[in-house]
């Protein structure tokens, strides 16, 4: 996983890096050489291997020098635009030169004419101009500057150093001249304010480059917030033993279902059997059985008292004779919002020895109608609210959440001492101790009736073979976001992304 950091936790860690010997310097150099390597490595197909860097007066200009300089030695045709003068016996321009590297500064182009030439005519450009301290509105000669680069045709491929210049990195504000890249890499943390918007519609794709920083460094490893990626969740699975059986990988029970809602522990059921469960049983109201047992044969039925389709409080008695094998237990998919169904859940969450717990959908609302529900839930327990759902629990305006997301799940993950998973366009996953990890993804594949029951679903799944909470639901988080992207790409629209479509791209996603 990469660390989440604001600006001034950033400048801090640097600090205390230098301190400890690992200078500016080598900080700087570090950053540079990964930087080549970025490039030689993602753009090695390039055919027009021409690379500009716009070079400011910051760090992140030097580390465009110095990559520069790295792409120079490497064969690309490497010319450098100086937004300020350089000192004159600046080190990294020198080794640039050195290398046969060309250079042009503001000073000889004030009408930027030949910087305009210089964009329209190379593969690559390196936003290095504007680095993490800057205050908006920009000044001069900065604007400027970014619209004669906007203004150049053809536009090339924009790889931004840190984040793209004219972004605040903390609270993700935008300047109008702001040039949107293709590819940003930042330098050794991701800036809080990337995973924003609007500035995150000016990230494109997202890289962090390794500058050195011993990982036990105190203002590094004090650090709890985290991005999720591929490679650290893949981390969190266990080989599968080839002696295994199905008792191996856990029992998930799913509860749900209601009239008009009977695809939704469907949904769930699959995507817990698909996340390497052994087991799957679907407790619903004893009219749904017969409707959906014929569509999903590989789980087992648990019918339960109902009136007119909904949960009544009788059908505790019924679950709790069935608990005791259970290692994943979700409460929430199409359940309703029946009063009876609200008893129902009184009773269960009242009583002893519950699993792992998942808490969803209309379960959530019902759950905040109850008084002083945090104390009756369990140990290991996870709650998984949009932001609609966030607001029925907490009290504050849907808008208060939104604006403040993080803070406001790693308020409440404490005070309700269980995981909160967030969801919606960059969904954050809060533990009680602190820790938090945000899903560095937004898109509309994701916005689709059902999506939230195979998150549900895959989440119980994760927890029914023994990940605690925290690791399932950040495995969940991140291979369900990247379902939805691989759907879309097969499919060739986000907007034909249907929520069973995300479960049949599970298996190509799992490490096992």
């Amino acid at each position: 996983m990469h660390k989440l950091v604001t600006v001034p936790e950033m400048l801090a860690i640097e600090q205390a890096a230098d301190a400890s010997g690992l200078t500016y310097a080598a900080m700087l150099a570090n950053a540079g050489r990964g930087l080549a390597d970025l490039i030689l490595s993602a753009y090695s197909q390039l055919d027009n291997k021409s690379v500009l860097g716009l070079v400011g007066k910051g760090n992140n200009g030097g580390d465009t020098l110095v990559a520069l300089t790295h792409l120079a030695a490497a064969g690309w045709e490497a010319h450098a635009w100086l937004a300020a003068e350089r000192p004159r016996n600046d080190p990294w321009l020198a080794g640039f030169i050195a290398a046969g590297g060309a250079w042009q500064s503001i000073l000889q182009d004030a009408e930027f004419a030949e910087l305009t030439r210089r964009v329209g005519a190379c593969g690559l450009l390196l936003d290095g101009l504007l680095g993490t301290g800057i205050s908006l509105p920009l000044r001069d000669p900065y604007p400027e500057i970014l619209q004669a680069v906007a203004a150049a045709s053809p536009r090339p491929l924009i790889l931004a150093v840190d984040c793209p210049s004219g972004v605040d990195c903390d609270t993700g504000a935008v300047a109008p001249e702001c040039l949107p890249a293709n590819h940003t890499a930042c330098m050794a943390a991701v800036k809080r304010g990337l995973l924003t918007f609007p500035a995150y519609n000016y990230v494109g794709q997202l890289s962090v480059i390794d500058i050195g920083l011993p990982p036990d460094l105190p203002p590094l490893a004090a650090i709890q917030r985290e991005v999720l990626t591929g490679e650290g969740v893949r981390a969190l699975f266990a080989p599968r033993p080839l002696d295994s059986h199905k008792g191996t990988f856990g029992r998930a029970l799913i509860i749900g279902g209601a009239r008009h809602y009977y695809g939704a522990p469907l949904l769930a059921g699959r995507a817990a059997f698909r996340s390497g469960a052994g087991w799957v049983t679907l407790a619903t109201p004893e009219p749904l059985v017969p409707a959906l047992a014929g569509q999903f044969p590989e789980a087992t039925w648990l019918p339960l008292p109902h009136i007119e389709g909904s949960l009544l409080p009788d059908a505790v008695e019924s679950l709790r004779a069935n608990l005791a094998r259970v290692s994943g237990l979700l409460i929430g998919p199409g359940i309703g919002a029946d009063p009876d169904t609200g008893e129902f859940l009184r009773d269960l969450l009242a009583g002893p020895g519950l699993p792992p717990l998942v808490l969803d959908a209309e379960a959530l609302r019902l759950l905040a109608v109850l008084k002083n529900w945090p104390a009756r839930l369990p140990p290991a327990c996870v709650l998984t609210p949009h932001p609609g759902e966030m607001a029925a629990l907490t009290g504050l305006p849907t808008e208060a959440i939104q604006a403040d997301r993080l803070a406001v799940a790693e308020k409440y993950a404490a005070e309700w001492n269980c995981v909160v998973v967030l969801k919606g366009a960059f969904t954050l996953v809060a533990a009680p101790d602190g820790r938090t990890r945000i899903l560095p993804v937004a898109t509309p594949a994701l916005a689709r009736a059902g999506t939230g029951d195979v998150l549900a679903g895959l989440l119980t799944g994760l927890l029914a073979q023994g990940l605690p909470p925290f690791e399932a639901a950040s495995a969940a988080v991140w291979l369900h976001a990247e379902a939805g992207l691989a759907a879309a790409r097969r499919l060739g629209s986000t907007a034909g992304v249907l929520a069973g479509d995300l479960i049949e791209e599970l298996p190509g996603l799992l490490p096992y």
